[in-house]
């Protein structure tokens, strides 16, 4: 098996569990694309066999969640697991909803990020966590994110659910806690479920015991993955150069191509400067 399969992965495990029991279920190599909090749910899209050869196709995919900030408290990691560190009220205006839609609106675009201490980043070889554990500071460096779009879901209690379309490598613990600062005042992550990533949406994904049950359930093939790019059709001399390496004159547009002969799925290439090049060959 070559290709994608999109998990909606439960609580309480981490990426990496459902990594090690789809390679149980399935017999294959397989990774991912990015993972998800062990506290959080979701899309998890898992690469299997010669499909973990794409994934510099989609580690840039933007991604949708939908969170749920808890006002009032702030803790050391940002999120429910951590320890409470700070108080703060919470003034009635801060929940109206005409004020906490203005909030959001005003997050929407390009903006800096600091990533959370608690986070898997790595700071001269370590993570970000490990300096976290041992009490030692470090200086975090700011990323340049976008949110695309943020939209408030419900008020209820001190808790403010919305959904947020983001760039990647956006911490929505960090974002939970701006929007929390910018109500006046504290706030974490109680609860995060990822609802898309690029293409791939939640609506189909299978959960690990379903992939146990019906292993071709929802699977995406590459062949299928790369449908929507032009096609190239190779003779068989041409297939046998271009599989060695040689790059081969196509007077094409630049960009990526399905490679094909006799109606068999190849691979991709990519055409540079009229130049026909191998990348992925299943």
């Amino acid at each position: 098996m070559d290709g994608i399969i999109v998990i909606n992965k439960p609580k309480n495990c981490t990426s990496h569990d459902i990594v090690r029991k789809a390679k149980k279920i399935l017999n294959e190599k397989v990774g991912h694309t990015g993972t998800l909090d062990p506290n959080a749910t979701g899309v998890l899209p898992l690469l299997v066999g010669k499909g973990t050869q794409i994934s510099k196709y989609l580690i840039n995919h933007d991604k949708t969640y939908e969170a749920v900030l808890k006002l009032g408290e702030k803790t050391d990691t940002a999120d429910i697991e951590g320890q409470i560190i700070e108080k703060k009220e919470v003034q009635p205006s801060s929940l109206e909803k005409e004020n906490v839609e203005k909030v959001l609106k005003s997050l929407i675009g390009k903006q800096e990020q600091i990533p959370p201490i608690y986070s898997a980043i790595k700071v001269n070889g370590k993570k970000l966590y490990e300096y976290a554990r041992h009490g030692v500071k470090v200086e975090i460096e700011p990323r340049t994110i976008e949110i695309y779009d943020l939209q408030l879901m419900h008020i209820q209690n001190q808790e403010i659910t919305y959904k947020v379309h983001c760039s990647k490598g956006t911490y929505i613990r960090t974002l939970c806690e701006k929007i929390a600062e910018k109500l006046d005042t504290v706030g974490y992550m109680k609860d995060l479920k990822r609802t898309q990533v690029g293409e791939f949406l939640i609506e189909n994904s299978i959960t690990i015991e379903e992939l146990q049950n019906d292993v071709e359930k929802n699977f995406i093939t590459v062949e299928r993955y790369f449908e929507k790019y032009p096609k190239i059709n190779l003779n068989e001399k041409k297939l046998q150069l271009f599989l060695n390496g040689v790059q081969l004159t196509h007077e094409l547009q630049d960009g990526i191509y399905t490679i094909y002969s006799e109606e068999k799925f190849i691979g991709i290439g990519t055409v540079k400067n009229k130049l026909l090049k191998r990348d992925i060959v299943i």
